[in-house]
């Protein structure tokens, strides 16, 4: 056989994509190694240095520890333990093989996930010590998540328990009642030692009772190619290839089905249809395709068909829906604000979405259902989602290429969760309907959202900060230089000021006492409007009578009101007042001006009191005080 002949023998074998879990010091690297040296996929410089390395960091005493070959941070050669997700690859005489070493810790969920996401089967390590804990059955259910078809129960470390044939038994009897609630269809137990190589690449002579396959040949033979979806045709477009006027061609990745030239085809979103006319590869032309083939179509007719479009059969469908329940894997670092509109990426298509409700969460070491209002880090739960555009898309469980999605959060553009669709909902079945109680509360005039759940979303609280001084003494100032603070620190905030309202809304107000009172009690209704809906309200008044304060506080809500004293006498207000309005008092074209010809009373107990000449230090000052009082931010 020349070397042309053997490249394309080896590049024509079937490939199989695997994890390996299980709990701390179960042996998930050393299996892995063990395969790997016992099946002479090593080269020499990687036998060497795992030579010298078992000597200098190993956890395997005199023996070579084979877990160095997939533990390559520092922190886990250090701690014995695996970390992040590891992955290698190698290949024997009858097939190509890609193993992912996932970690057992709780707290790398996420990292399982990621190595699983894309695997065939599952080896799942119990040691015969221990048998089936907590963590056999965290993995367990994960797999079964994940739509793992194929689990290999792999009973390790048999050296220690003497190769007993009782004790692999029990530990099969346990687990097998464990996986009948689960959905996995295919479970396969093998007792080894990976350490010692029993059952590892040969069946081992220290268990006779034993009659099954080893670990490689049962990974050589699994057959797995049949877990793909050959019914249902999916054809998400990812590119439009248009390199002259006569080719117009919709490049992808076949998700699943089997689509041949002359097929009818409908375009999704739109439902228009044509036939195929050619199905091209980078080796040339096919008759017909199937996954996991890269191709691009040609169609016989002119349709508009762009990136995010689906190709499928008109006779079969996928769910295509704004509404679906999925199960949800959180993975960012931050904890999930309900309120966030994501993105969501599923196949080829973005939009935004919302989670609309959370089900449950599932602890994923009791298996039982909780009831929460967010997500944590690697928490696990069913969802209620809607998106702005519609998806089509097929439960995971009968396709995981269509049924799988991420979100990504908007500002950071970081992957926040991974996602398993279970089914649409009808518009009867969601969470945003509105019931006969919320309809009452209609009818009252009463708001559908809660202050607490206003809180959460704009991550503040509803308050009114009031600032009083006399005229010139730097409330504008402080209140326009404070919005902007606050707006870029994320905050929802309004500014009032008299110049604004007296123009529209108090127009024909005048300046006396009494046209005062009425102007301010006008502007603390709409205060507590704002507050009501979670807006933090900046008022920029001179109020120079403290009764009147007084009832702006009552309209506003004592716990609602903040008032801010600028403390500055009328001659420095008259150097450093903006506009002409003492100019003007002195010309008698205006009178009723606090200070002057009208009493100002100073406030008796405001929160703050600020100088206007420290106006750089005062809007920090503010911002300390509405941190301390929690009222924004509130984490």
């Amino acid at each position: 056989m020349d070397i042309r002949e053997f490249l394309d023998q080896d590049q024509k074998k079937d490939l199989l994509r695997l994890l390996t879990a299980g709990s701390v010091d179960d042996g998930k690297s050393t299996l892995i190694g063990r395969l790997l040296f016992d099946s002479k996929k090593l080269y020499e410089d990687q036998l060497s240095a795992l030579k010298r390395d078992s000597k200098r960091v190993g956890h395997a005493g005199e023996e070579i520890d084979y877990a160095l070959l997939l533990d390559g941070l520092k922190a886990e050669r250090e701690q014995g333990i695996t970390i992040d997700v590891a992955y290698r690859y190698f290949s024997t005489a009858k097939r190509k093989f890609i193993i992912a070493d996932t970690p057992g810790h709780e707290q790398y969920t996420r990292n399982m996930i990621t190595g699983g996401s894309t695997a065939n089967l599952a080896i799942l390590l119990a040691d015969a010590r221990k048998g089936v804990i907590t963590q056999t059955k965290r993995h367990t259910f994960l797999v079964s998540l994940l739509g793992i078809k194929h689990v290999v129960l792999a009973v390790n470390k048999m050296d220690l328990v003497d190769y007993k044939q009782e004790v692999f038994d029990r530990i099969v009897e346990d687990y097998k009642r464990f996986i009948t609630q689960l959905d996995v269809p295919d479970v396969t137990f093998i007792p080894l030692s990976a350490l010692k190589g029993d059952n590892v690449v040969e069946v081992s002579d220290k268990m006779p009772w034993y009659h099954g396959q080893s670990m490689l040949e049962f990974l050589e033979t699994v057959h797995v190619s049949s877990d793909r979806n050959f019914e249902d045709f999916r054809y998400p477009v990812q590119y439009v290839i248009r390199p002259d006027l006569k080719y117009r061609g919709f490049a992808g990745k076949m998700a699943s089905g089997v689509v041949r030239k002359g097929d009818e085809v409908m375009v999704l979103p739109s439902g228009k249809k044509s036939k195929v006319k050619t199905i091209t590869t980078y080796d040339g032309d096919l008759d017909y395709a199937f996954p996991p083939q890269s191709i691009s179509l040609t169609l016989e007719d002119e349709i508009d068909i762009s990136r995010g479009n689906m190709l499928v059969h008109p006779d079969n469908l996928p769910q295509v829906s704004r509404h679906f329940e999925a199960m949800l894997v959180w993975m960012d670092e931050k904890p999930m604000n309900p309120f966030t509109q994501f993105y969501i990426k599923h196949n080829t298509h973005s939009t935004k979405a919302k989670i609309d409700q959370i089900r449950y969460r599932v602890d994923v070491n009791t298996l039982e259902h909780q009831t929460i209002d967010h997500f944590e880090l690697n928490e696990i739960g069913r969802v209620v989602i809607t998106t702005v555009e519609p998806l089509y898309f097929d439960a995971y469980k009968k396709n995981r290429q269509t049924g799988a999605f991420i979100l990504i959060d908007p500002i950071t553009h970081n992957t926040v969760a991974v996602g398993m669709m279970l089914d649409k909902l009808s518009s009867d079945a969601l969470p945003t309907r509105i019931t006969d109680d919320e309809k009452s509360m209609i009818a009252a005039g009463r708001s559908l959202v809660s202050r607490e759940e206003r809180e959460k979303h704009y991550n503040q609280k509803g308050a009114t900060l009031w600032i009083t001084g006399l005229y010139g003494s730097g409330k504008n100032e402080l209140a326009f230089v404070l919005e902007k603070e606050l707006i870029g620190s994320g905050a929802t905030v309004v500014v009032l000021d008299g110049k604004s309202l007296r123009s529209g809304l108090s127009r024909e107000l005048d300046f006396d006492p009494a046209d005062r009172a009425e102007h301010l009690r006008r502007v603390a209704h709409i205060a507590r409007i704002l507050n009501d809906q979670g807006i933090l309200t900046i008022c920029s008044f001179t109020s120079p009578d403290e009764n009147v304060r007084r009832q702006v506080a009552e309209i506003i809500g004592p716990d609602r009101f903040h008032l801010i004293y600028m403390d500055a006498d009328v001659e420095y207000c008259k150097k450093h007042a903006d506009g002409d309005l003492y100019e003007r008092y002195e010309k008698g074209e205006v009178r009723h001006l606090p200070g002057v010809d009208m009493p100002y009373e100073i406030p008796e107990k405001p929160q703050l009191v600020f100088r206007p000449e420290e106006q750089e230090t005062n809007t920090e000052k503010v911002l300390e005080y509405l941190k301390e009082n929690k009222i924004f931010p509130l984490e």
